[in-house]
């Protein structure tokens, strides 16, 4: 779950401005977007572990989850 379009537009096409982009104020704002990065780097850390074989902190571990994340926000 990325929460990114168009795989998660639950929003009509006709709306140009409407959702959380302007319901929030600056502060939770960006804690909202925050929060999705924070949740993408979380994942990548849980499969490294699982299918990449991570030695909990070390370098290598660090590579692997830095080249997940980049994977990740290329395809989104």
């Amino acid at each position: 779950e990325s929460n990114r379009v168009p795989f998660d537009f639950i929003e009509g096409e006709s709306e140009l401005v409407s959702g959380f982009n302007i319901e929030y104020g600056s502060g939770l704002f960006a804690i909202i977007y925050i929060s999705e990065y924070l949740m993408i780097i979380f994942l990548s850390f849980i499969m490294v572990i699982m299918f990449y074989g991570g030695v909990l902190f070390n370098y290598l571990m660090y590579f692997k989850l830095l080249i997940f994340i980049s994977m990740f926000l290329f395809v989104r």
